[in-house]
């Protein structure tokens, strides 16, 4: 185990609680105010049934951080409640529950390389590309008046997301889409 200040742990990190129990960081953000201590919120899932909490610690308080090894797998598809994933070389499959990768499983696609965190043989955690590409399925027509600049739509794309889009895009126009917080970012360029 590798001790961690809080202030340095981050989003996808693996921290062994005082519990025993392995987490995974869904959020951490940082708070200095002008007088007093700095702080640190961390919201976490326990890995072993999903259970959410959210703490927070002095900066400086020590955390232990789970030994993890990260490899790169291949998404193939949906199986009931779980995604299965190959290792591109070995060719190996690991069936990864639909509850740990919450969210984000909406924005899996075909082929997709995505970064599974193992501890003890064992799939703990995923983490999907920054950006991925999305079809707009549906969205609302722009209404005249509306000014193209600093203006947004709500959208759906082709895997169910919400979005909110600049009020030029239109049904079948293909976007880039943060995957953390579901955010517009461009059209793509392909």
């Amino acid at each position: 185990m590798a001790v961690e200040i809080a202030a340095n742990v981050r989003r996808g990190n693996i921290i062994e609680y005082t519990d025993g129990q392995l987490y995974s960081v869904l959020k951490a953000e940082s708070f200095r105010p002008g007088k007093g201590t700095p702080t640190t919120t961390i919201e976490m899932r326990r890995i072993s049934d999903g259970i959410k909490i959210v703490n927070t610690y002095k900066t400086t308080d020590k955390l232990e951080k789970a030994f993890v090894e990260e490899v790169d797998y291949t998404f193939l598809y949906q199986d009931g409640e779980n995604s299965v994933f190959m290792h591109p070389e070995t060719f190996e499959q690991v069936f990864v529950p639909a509850a740990m990768l919450g969210d984000a499983a909406a924005f899996l696609q075909e082929n997709m390389l995505v970064t599974l965190q193992i501890f003890n043989d064992a799939p703990v955690s995923a983490t999907l590309p920054q950006r991925i590409t999305a079809t707009v399925a549906e969205t609302e027509p722009v209404v005249k008046g509306q000014t193209a600049s600093g203006s947004y739509k709500p959208a759906i794309l082709d895997n169910r997301v919400r979005v909110m889009v600049p009020t030029f895009v239109d049904v079948g126009t293909r976007i880039v889409v943060n995957t953390e917080d579901n955010s517009y970012l461009e059209r793509a360029k392909d």
